[in-house]
């Protein structure tokens, strides 16, 4: 039992806090301990016990008489004797020679100066040196630089390619490879759905880029396809961030990319589709458009380039005539079309073509081919810049373009209304163009698009999403889109959309009726197409109505005018 009356409290000014000791009953009470403490060391010295031994043990007991004042040092033994037990002799000496007992008791008892021991022992983390003791990681310092510099590290880089994080969402399941911690500048957000074999080839391109691995990420989203991309995320071996999304049902293109830059770390967000073949440069030219400048979209998909990697069963008639015209090009490519031709008909699953292999020589271009589509159609007047031309936003074409994602804050992102293929991505682009974006043409960020069957509900959901296009935007400069159903070329629309323009600014008050049927009719072309209806009669008016008398009247002075590109643009619609 502890006797009340033989412990008093002391202030400690080194903390400003009182705490609990033994009573000194008489002046010389140190010596006595100090004598006793003799005794017992003249016991030990009979047993050969060396000097300097005794005296350390000696040093540390007048330490821990000092008025208890935090005792660090022998902190420090005991936190080493615990540890690597390296004190072995000093403890063994503190075993057999313990006269303080009773002051180590008092201590362990009321223990109440310790504060910051109690905080250590709840929250050990702070203490490097048992961090490193407990899991046996001598080099703590450099580990500490690899953790924080872990892409840089070829042999971290190997043990993590196999580790996996993965999280489950209410709608989606993200699994993530080689999770570091480093900063990403470029994220890749690439929706896909049932095109496993040409994701494969993609994503074996974009681990060849010449951009520092470590600075960007591949976001693949999988729109819950039905095929083998769940296997992608085991076989591939990628040095960089990789997440994989696995929807649980089918969302459609809007909403997989919106998830895709909602889990993008990059500033700069890179649009790409699932079954584009990027070469080695692609990441590193698109970024150093963004590096001085913060307002651009930078498109590479305007100089297509299209390739067979793949004889695929659901290629059509015309598909499979350009792909025989290329085979010629190369002799192995045209031995695997000849064995194909022999065997089809025992097959219903994709012929390789290009390899890994192939990619890495570039031998695969011998299967490639441009589209100048948007190019040929007038585009390439305005430079790289799109100086002048009225519609840059149909640049925002989502298979290859970049953006930064403090642009698509503010413009907002994909609109998910926007169901299938088409328009969903120039919806986004007039949103950017109206806030100001410069659209940008670079031929260097071209990629190659991995040609696959095409569907024939496209087309139906192309017309269905221009109609939400124009509902949503019923403006001039997207109602003007209309004339691509007659096959007009883009340089047509912009000069009759230029012509527009002009007709409001220098006539205010006059050709009212003119202009309210020919955006009526641009509108109903759209419209009709959605509805499956035939485009005829936009704007049938009884013959002698005062309202047909005055368009016709107002459409007749346009040419005198120097309008010719609105009037022939009415023309063609007006008399369907």
């Amino acid at each position: 039992m502890i006797k009340i009356d033989s412990y008093e409290y002391y202030y400690n000014p080194e903390d400003g806090k009182y705490y609990i000791r033994k009573k000194n009953n008489s002046p010389h009470s140190l010596k006595k301990l100090k004598d006793k403490l003799n005794k017992s060391k003249d016991k030990k010295n009979k047993g050969n016990r060396s000097d300097d031994s005794t005296n350390k043990v000696d040093k540390l007991r007048d330490k821990v008489n000092k008025g208890n004042k935090k005792n660090k040092s022998r902190d420090k033994v005991n936190t080493a004797n615990e540890t690597n037990k390296s004190y072995d002799k000093a403890d063994a000496v503190n075993e057999t020679n313990k006269p303080y007992d009773k002051a180590d008791a008092a201590n362990e008892t009321n223990k109440p100066y310790d504060k910051a021991d109690a905080v250590n022992e709840t929250n050990k983390p702070y203490d490097k040196a048992d961090a490193v003791n407990e899991t046996n990681k001598p080099y703590d310092k450099a580990d500490a630089v690899n953790e924080t510099n872990k892409p840089y590290d070829k042999a971290d880089a190997v043990n993590e390619t196999n580790k996996v994080d993965i999280t489950d969402y209410p709608l989606y399941k993200m699994s993530i490879k080689n999770n570091h911690k480093h900063p990403i500048k470029v994220s890749i957000v690439m929706p896909t759905y049932n095109k496993y074999h040409q994701t494969s080839l993609s994503l074996y391109g974009l681990s060849k880029q010449t951009f520092p691995h470590a600075e960007y990420e591949v976001i693949l989203v999988d729109d819950a396809s039905s095929d083998n991309t769940s296997n992608i995320l085991k076989e591939v071996d990628v040095p960089f961030k990789f997440k994989y999304i696995q929807m649980k049902q089918n969302k459609g293109r809007s909403s997989v990319r919106n998830i895709g830059i909602n889990h993008a770390e990059g500033e700069l967000l890179i649009f790409l589709d699932g079954e584009m073949l990027a070469p080695p440069v692609f990441i590193e030219n698109h970024y150093k458009h963004h590096m001085h400048e913060s307002n651009l979209v930078v498109t590479g998909a305007m100089h297509y380039e299209g390739v067979y990697t793949f004889i695929m069963p659901d290629y059509n008639k015309d598909q499979m005539a350009h792909l025989k015209e290329l085979i010629g090009r190369d002799p192995e490519y045209r031995r695997l079309y000849e064995n194909y031709e022999q065997t089809k008909q025992h097959s219903n699953v994709p012929c390789p073509l290009v390899t890994k292999e192939d990619i890495d020589t570039n031998r695969f271009q011998r299967l490639s081919f441009p589209n100048r589509y948007f190019l040929n159609s007038g585009l390439k007047h305005f430079g790289e810049r799109l100086e002048g031309f009225t519609l840059p936003y149909i640049a925002f074409l989502s298979g290859n373009v970049s953006v930064r994602k403090a642009n698509l804050k503010k413009s907002g992102l994909f609109d998910e209304t926007f169901i299938g293929y088409g328009a969903e991505d120039w919806e986004l682009g007039y949103r950017l163009y109206k806030n100001g974006v410069q659209f940008v043409l670079d031929p260097s960020t071209v990629a190659y698009h991995q040609e696959h069957g095409i569907s024939k509900r496209k087309v139906k959901e192309q017309w269905g999403n221009h109609y939400r296009f124009v509902n949503k935007h019923p403006h001039i400069d997207v109602l003007i889109l209309s004339l691509e159903w007659k096959e007009l070329p883009f340089m047509h629309m912009h000069k009759t959309l230029v012509e527009y323009n002009q007709l409001e600014e220098h006539f205010p008050g006059e050709y009212n009726e003119f202009k309210h049927a020919f955006r009526v009719m641009l509108f109903r072309i759209i419209e009709y197409l959605n509805n499956g209806q035939p485009v005829t009669k936009l704007y049938d008016l009884p013959g002698g109505s005062e309202e047909r008398i005055k368009i016709i009247q107002q459409f007749e002075t346009l040419r005198p005018r120097g309008f010719d590109y609105l009037a022939s643009s009415f023309e063609q619609i007006y008399y369907l």
